[in-house]
Parts: structure tokens; C-alpha cells; sequence
């Protein structure tokens, strides 16, 4: 008998982490297996210095993630459903792997790109909350329906979407629990593109290649200070800004670049 694929997907290529969440006969929601494989997906892509972006997708045509799985962790969560495998007692037990799994209290300063194939709802949306550039499917859709269920969102989208698109944009979303189509969750600002659904994998490919061609220590002091910088002063964000440059003014990159401009070849970046 086959064995059963795993819950999530990796590979890697030419520093790029394709992560593809692999569940297509539950919609992608997130089990406890695929919580944990997530979480420990995003703790190596953090570590890995060869590992330059990374790229979430979901399995199949029809969702990229409609949340957490509500025969699984849910009633796992609640204390509705005893745990039963290896994976649901790491749930119970580690709390950071939850959090990890949503980016939520951890720090990551490495790029994700969002390939959302379809539906991206629940904890499905709040994890794509927290990555960098989102490309959507035209028939993808977007919600948080959380309070029609007597829930509310837990990873991270109470804080993350009203500073991602406007306050009554997002009180909406989220009181209400009614879904966005892909052209209005653009327009709202959740996403950078909206493309046929053959496209969106490979749109993402090249936006993350050419992310991957840049200084890595570059890239990732941009997104550290953006992060960082969110809710403070001018005067703090300017001196979160300074300290990056100054770090990233340190590394050979930062000479190689613009000698290689001046040479007119491609630089060869070593990421310090």
C-alpha cells in the first residue's frame, strides 16, 4: 500500500523554498500534522542561509488554505477532541508551534511569497497575512468567517489586517465573515496580483528569483526594519533605518554590488 503523502510539501531550487500545503481533499486546512510540519518548515527556511525566499502554495486547484481543520484542530483546541497522534500532543504541548505555523511571535526576515491557488480562508488568510507579496488565482476568495462559528481569529489578523488595508475594510472582514473575490481583495490592497490560475505559480517563480539575485542581507535588513518599524515614531523608525545601514554598509556585498554595476557583469552576492 502507498504511503500517504505528508501534510506538506518542500523543495528547493536555486535558493528558493517552494512549500506547498497538501491536503486538496480537505480544502488545505490545516491539520495538526500540518501545523507542526509548517512550524518546523519556517524554523529551517529561517536558519538555512542557502535558502534565500520562500514560496507558499497550496495543493490542487481549489484552495490554498481554508483554515484550520474543524474536525481536527479545532475540537483539539477547544479540548472538544482528545489527542490521539504524535502531532496532535505537540500541539497541546509546544506553544510555539501554532504560532510558528501562522509566523505569529516569530521572527523571520527572510521574503515569502503568497501562490494562492484558491480559496484562502480562516487561518488560510491569516497566515497569508503574514507573508510579503501575495499573487492571487482570479477565482481565488478571501475571508475571515471565524464569528459566524462563535470564533474569533487567533493568528495574528486581529492586529495584522486593520494595518494592511482600512479600519472598516477590515472591521468588516472580520465582523461580518463574508468573503472577498480576488479583484476586491486587490483593490482592498491584500494582494499585488490577480492572475489566471496557470499563472500564479510561475509568477511567483519569477518574482522570487529575482528577489534571490539580490543581496541577501540587504533583503532581509529591508524586512526586519519594515517590521520593526511598524507602530513606532519617525525618530524610532529612522534609527531602526540607520542600524540596518549600517549593517548591511559592513558586508562585502555592499562593495561588491555597485562594483559590479560599474563592471558591468553580475555580482556575486556570499550574503555577509
Amino acid at each position: 500500500m502507498k504511503d500517504q503523502e505528508p501534510a506538506l510539501l518542500s523543495e528547493t531550487r536555486d535558493g528558493i523554498l517552494l512549500l506547498t500545503l497538501n491536503r486538496p481533499q480537505a480544502r488545505n486546512a490545516i491539520s495538526p500534522e500540518m501545523a507542526c510540519r509548517l512550524s518546523d518548515a519556517f524554523a529551517a527556511f529561517a536558519e538555512d542561509p542557502d535558502q534565500r525566499v520562500c514560496i507558499l502554495t497550496g495543493a490542487g486547484d481549489k484552495a490554498f488554505c481554508s483554515g484550520g481543520d474543524l474536525a481536527l484542530t479545532l475540537p483539539l483546541l477547544t479540548g472538544a477532541r482528545k489527542p490521539e497522534t504524535e502531532w496532535d500532543h505537540r500541539v497541546l504541548d509546544d506553544p510555539t508551534v501554532m504560532s510558528r505555523s501562522a509566523l505569529r511571535n516569530f521572527e523571520l526576515n527572510k521574503p515569502i511569497i503568497a501562490a494562492i491557488n484558491g480559496a484562502c480562508l480562516a487561518g488560510g488568510m491569516e497566515t497569508m497575512l503574514a507573508t510579503d507579496i501575495r499573487i492571487a488565482a482570479s477565482h481565488a476568495t478571501f475571508g475571515l468567517p471565524e464569528a459566524k462559528r462563535a470564533l474569533i481569529p487567533f493568528a495574528g489578523s486581529l492586529v495584522r489586517l486593520p494595518r494592511q488595508v482600512s479600519y472598516c475594510v477590515a472591521m468588516e472582514m472580520l465582523l461580518v465573515g463574508d468573503s472577498l473575490d480576488a479583484e476586491s481583495a486587490r483593490l482592498a490592497g491584500l494582494v499585488n496580483y490577480v492572475v489566471p490560475p496557470e499563472e500564479v505559480l510561475p509568477r511567483a517563480w519569477a518574482l522570487a528569483t529575482k528577489i534571490a539575485a539580490n543581496g541577501p542581507v540587504a533583503v532581509s535588513e529591508i524586512k526586519r526594519t519594515v517590521l520593526a518599524s511598524s507602530g513606532r515614531t519617525l525618530e524610532e523608525g529612522y534609527a531602526l533605518e540607520d542600524a540596518a545601514k549600517d549593517r548591511v554598509m559592513a558586508t562585502s556585498d555592499a562593495r561588491e554590488g555597485p562594483r559590479a554595476f560599474m563592471e558591468k557583469r553580475q555580482p556575486a552576492y556570499v550574503g555577509r
